[in-house]
């Protein structure tokens, strides 16, 4: 298991959320032989989420088939359970509704708020852009079961379309951790709630992220030691309004400035699951590891010299963090031609690093 990242300093009894590392939605294409054809029709493009707001008509989202860690939450009463990814790279909390019209909300559970006896509608409506299809719906105003925590009167979004991707993801919907600078439902994020109403110690979260299926966690209004070796290091947020921004100082290889030459900032983002940067700097790393470009402009290498791969650096405020081959390498497989069985055999693998976006 990897402490992934903190955003919080205090041990103690904490409200604990397990997150649950579930198959990826590349794994479940591949296994149904949809993969190529998904990426055909939806391109992944993850910088669109951190566009400046007024290049964005609505809040962007692209097909990201690797982001797999997600936990429970109840809506309303008696609670409904949903799956929702706790992203930091936005801001609002946004469910399936039993209106929706699309297939991909037959794939998940849906919030009746018929059903609950603390549901208050909203006047507002949400649309989330998509690059093929979009997701949108109305709002309410519920309660929300969090760890042992009840929220109040907590803004949601109830999506009535879908885009069609969505039915590969394994959560239902998103819970927002950023700022509310982010929301475009144009309420008080979920967490900023917990915090108005007392619901915690210190304004604080922290998150695990484990290699393991289970044994992830989200923790509320502080940390917990018992995750992590070691001194904990703490880097100050960078301009931060809107997402969780940090400078880095310089990314090295073998002690070579490969990316972020004289500083730059970027955005700790739990759901984002490449590391992704300017085409130069991306490209840079790339060429530094050995890697090339297949088809569909993943940057490949070799299983055979993997383990032969240096570490990529990362220098922020006067720290070096070190990401071994093992962490920026994913591993992909082959198929039969039933797409069922899955040969475990390594016939090439992918970085992490992919170009795209500006840094800030």
């Amino acid at each position: 298991p990897v402490a992934a990242w903190v955003l919080s300093g205090l041990s103690g009894f904490l409200p604990q959320i397990p997150l649950t590392r579930g198959k990826s939605a590349r794994q479940q294409l591949e296994e149904r032989g949809l993969l190529e054809e998904y990426r055909r029709k939806i391109p992944y493009s993850p910088a669109a989420k951190f566009l400046p707001r007024n290049e964005q008509s609505m809040v962007p989202m692209t097909f990201d088939p690797d982001t797999t860690y997600y936990g429970e939450i109840g809506i309303g009463t008696p609670p409904q359970i949903f799956k929702v990814l706790f992203d930091t790279g936005s801001s609002d909390l946004w469910v399936p509704s039993v209106s929706c019209t699309s297939s991909a909300c037959d794939k998940h559970s849906k919030f009746n708020s018929s059903a609950s006896s603390t549901f208050e509608a909203g006047t507002k409506t949400f649309t989330i852009l998509y690059y093929n299809g979009y997701s949108s719906g109305i709002t309410g105003y519920e309660l929300i079961e969090i760890g042992n925590l009840f929220v109040h009167n907590q803004i949601i979004g109830l999506a009535e379309t879908e885009s069609i991707f969505l039915d590969s993801v394994p959560w239902d919907g998103i819970l927002g951790l950023a700022f509310p600078g982010l929301s475009h439902e144009g309420g008080t994020p979920l967490f900023n709630t917990i915090w108005n109403q007392n619901n915690i110690p210190q304004n604080m979260f922290s998150m695990y992220l484990s290699s393991s299926v289970e044994g992830s966690m989200l923790i509320l209004g502080g940390m917990d030691s018992s995750y992590f070796t070691g001194t904990m290091k703490w880097i100050p947020v960078y301009m931060a309004t809107n997402f969780w921004n940090i400078q880095i100082q310089s990314i090295t290889i073998n002690g070579n400035t490969v990316a972020c030459s004289g500083s730059c900032a970027a955005v700790v983002d739990s759901g984002t699951s490449f590391i992704i940067g300017p085409d130069k700097d991306i490209t840079n790393i790339n060429g530094w590891l050995g890697a090339s470009l297949d088809q569909n402009g993943d940057a490949t290498v070799s299983c055979g010299v993997t383990h032969f791969l240096p570490d990529v650096v990362f220098n922020i405020n006067g720290y070096s963090f070190a990401l071994p081959p093992s962490a920026y390498v994913l591993k992909l497989v082959v198929l039969t031609n039933d797409f069922i069985n899955v040969n475990k055999s390594c016939v090439k693998k992918f970085t992490i690093f992919r170009s795209n976006v500006s840094f800030i």
